[in-house]
């Protein structure tokens, strides 16, 4: 079973009977409308069946805010600005990289066991001048607090980057990433298998940090999706017998039927988790904040 999502191709999991599951994403650059999900099957006896229904994708606001950081992440210099290159060179070979079968199994864990500072969407002015939105989740954690993978996957990088500074990514399989930003040490390298728990480093405030803290990010197929609400699913183990299908909207994961067709929108500041807002239907709705 494959569909189409938003121009993203999708691969279903059988999970046991007449049970298939998939995760897809929406970019917070989407603008409010209504999208075609498509889904293509084979049966066993060989008979083609096609599928689609057109799903809502809503606007949602979020909170701005402003901070303070070391002038050489908001006005580099010449060499700083190598070295800006030089780390948007590795990100871009690395997020190249889809690893098609599917690494994690079962429910994504907290990276630590602490409450958040910031969520996912914020938009930022850093300095007064460099404007960014916010594409994670932070957490509040002192130095040298450990941190560990939210799911199985492999280290796809392990190193020091100028804006993420000490960064562990994992790679889930097909397009599913999770980062792991501004740690103090790095416990593991690129290449490592790990499993959800596995220690990968300890946080810290390494690159553009107002402090310690730990900043979760999850990325599918190059779409930075809500961290709060992927680890709040109830996902299949590999091994198991039943699941419901999910899909992701408006940056975020919630869970999909075709009666209820996504009508739901996005995440809320308040509640990072999917819901209503009590904003209407989605031609109500304005776009969401833009990336710069």
């Amino acid at each position: 079973m494959t569909g189409t999502w938003l121009g993203h191709d999708l691969t279903f999991d059988h999970v046991g009977g007449k049970n298939w599951f998939v995760l897809a994403g929406v970019s917070l650059e989407t603008k409010p409308g209504r999208y075609p999900l498509k889904v293509e099957a084979v049966t066993t006896a060989g008979k083609h069946l096609h599928f689609e229904e057109n799903l809502a994708v809503g606007r949602e606001k979020y909170p701005t805010i402003e901070l303070k950081v070391s002038k050489q992440f908001t006005e580099p210099n010449p060499e700083q600005q190598v070295e800006i290159k030089q780390a948007q060179d590795v990100k871009k070979e690395a997020f190249s990289k889809i690893t098609p079968a599917r690494e994690w199994s079962g429910p994504f864990s907290a990276p630590v066991n602490a409450p958040t500072s910031d969520i996912f969407g914020t938009r930022r002015v850093f300095n007064g001048m460099t404007k960014s939105v916010h594409q994670g989740l932070d957490y509040r954690v002192g130095p040298g607090t450990p941190v560990m993978a939210i799911n199985s996957g492999t280290v796809l990088l392990a190193r020091s980057l100028y804006f993420e500074g000490n960064c562990v990514v994992i790679d889930h399989g097909q397009g599913l990433l999770s980062l792991y930003l501004h740690l103090s040490e790095l416990k593991v390298k690129e290449g490592d298998r790990v499993d959800r728990g596995t220690e990968i480093g300890l946080s810290g405030a390494t690159g553009r940090a107002t402090g310690p803290h730990l900043h979760l990010a999850v990325r599918w197929q190059g779409v930075y999706v809500s961290p709060a609400v992927l680890l709040r699913l109830p996902l299949p183990e590999t091994n198991q017998k039943s699941a419901s299908k999910k899909v992701i909207t408006a940056g975020c994961l919630v869970p999909w039927t075709p009666a209820r067709a996504c009508r739901s929108p996005c995440s809320t500041p308040s509640n990072p988790d999917c819901g209503s807002t009590g904003a209407g239907n989605w031609d109500e709705r304005r776009e969401p904040w833009q990336l710069r």
